[in-house]
């Protein structure tokens, strides 16, 4: 059994368990690593800009496609 092709469906609610483990870990990452990543703050917001936006246009697409 090939682990990575396994089909799973999840919850809305399900995956708020997943949503706070990340943002724990990013949260505890960040406050250990705060001096470290002080000097990279604008090309971590621009990286997060893109992928949001690029994120909300598939977003967007799969939801039209699928009405």
């Amino acid at each position: 059994m090939n682990f990575f092709n396994a089909k799973t469906t999840w919850s809305n609610a399900e995956f708020i368990i997943i949503k706070l483990c990340i943002a724990s870990a990013y949260i505890l990452i960040g406050s250990y690593f705060h001096d470290f990543f002080k000097d990279y703050y604008l090309p971590l917001f621009i990286i997060f800009g893109i992928t949001v936006i690029w994120f909300v246009f598939l977003w967007l697409k799969k939801m039209t496609n699928r009405a």
